[in-house]
């Protein structure tokens, strides 16, 4: 299967990423180093493209009957320019994929999906579209910038008219931005630094790109790779689908209950997350920070203090932060209640480990 290249496939080769094979697109993993990438985002203001991510528009007077079918959490909530965390459900109650909603209007939408699950997603919307909302696929046609930092407000308003300061967490406007009209401006992120993504058309990218740079210029601003998006959303613990989350998990289970809105109705796999619920939980995702000296990483076994294997690491990093090695997992109920002990089995040696609430840093 060919990889696929996102817009500026080739600035990104000039500033002389490193480039993967991440999800079948062509990706900067980094640009000079991890860690430096990290503390970037965490003190400053760093600038990732994301744009291998997928959109698809819904719209239509049919259009919130779709999405309440085959989302976890309860879109009728959503009011004009408040997006929405969520998960799309199968019948078994297990986890899709995880996506953000963006209401434009009562009859327009926008869907942001995972990479890695762009063709499977909208074949599973598809066949759920039973009552005829207009769907629109324009992942290949989107770029998309996410410009996070402490330094990310002060630079980008310099690009736009839009009172950035003003909006709220999860909440999202279009205006003109960097001289380009429509551009969707959103207050999200998956870095816990704040900031903001940017929406704009592949033929608009390299320009706004360009601005950016040029607006954060003596704030110091720089391109951030993928392998520092990971080690910043392990600090907050948010999921990642294909590690933390899958078409096996369900949402109770990963302590996504929060968007998990039984009360709103059928939708897809309501009935055994119903049925879950009154039989209670027999594993759960939690997050943890080494006591001992280590890194956890995907797949280790978690141990109790006996040596009996109660779950598994599903990703894990040293904190560039804490200099303490943090991760996430699913294991046996009785051990999920935060401050347990837990083990972590690192070639044959016990790491002792505390289960703790994300975020792992304030």
């Amino acid at each position: 299967m060919e990889i696929k290249k996102i817009a500026l496939n080739d600035t990104h080769e000039a500033l002389g990423a490193k480039m993967v094979d991440f999800a079948g697109y062509n990706m900067p993993v980094r640009y000079t180093s991890d860690l430096e990438e990290h503390h970037q985002v965490r003190d400053n203001v760093g600038v990732f493209d994301v744009s291998h991510m997928g959109e698809f528009m819904v719209t239509g007077p049919k259009a919130i009957e779709l999405i309440q079918k085959i989302s976890s959490n309860d879109a009728s909530k959503l009011f004009d320019g408040k997006a929405q965390y969520s998960c799309i459900m199968n019948p078994e109650g297990g986890i899709v994929d995880d996506f953000l909603v963006y209401r434009f209007n009562e009859e327009k939408y926008l869907l942001v999906v995972n990479a890695s699950n762009i063709e499977k997603d909208w074949n599973w919307i598809s066949a759920q579209n039973t009552m005829g909302a207009t769907m629109e696929n324009i992942s290949d046609q989107t770029s998309l910038f996410a410009i996070q930092g402490p330094k990310a407000t002060e630079v980008l308003q310099k690009l736009t008219d839009v009172t950035l300061s003003d909006m709220g967490y999860y909440t999202f406007t279009q205006g003109t931005f960097a001289g380009e009209k429509d551009v969707i401006i959103s207050a999200t992120g998956y870095t816990g630094s704040g900031g903001f993504e940017i929406y704009v058309p592949n033929a608009s990218a390299q320009k706004v790109w360009d601005a950016i740079f040029e607006a954060g210029k003596d704030a110091g601003i720089k391109p951030v790779g993928l392998a520092a998006r990971d080690t910043l959303r392990l600090e907050m613990g948010f999921c990642l689908y294909g590690n933390d989350i899958d078409d096996t998990t369900t949402p109770l289970e990963a302590g996504l209950g929060w968007i998990t809105k039984l009360k709103k109705g059928d939708f897809i796999g309501s009935d055994k997350l119903v049925k879950q619920k009154e039989a209670g939980l027999s594993k759960k995702l939690i997050g943890f920070i080494l006591s001992d000296r280590g890194i956890p990483r995907s797949h280790y076994p978690i141990v109790n203090s006996e040596g009996k294997k109660i779950g598994e690491v599903t990703s894990g990093t040293m904190s560039p932060v804490l200099k303490q090695g943090v991760g996430m997992g699913y294991v046996e109920i009785a051990y999920a209640e935060p401050d347990s002990e837990i083990f972590i089995e690192v070639r044959n040696r016990k790491l002792k480990a505390i289960v703790k609430k994300a975020p792992f840093i304030n």
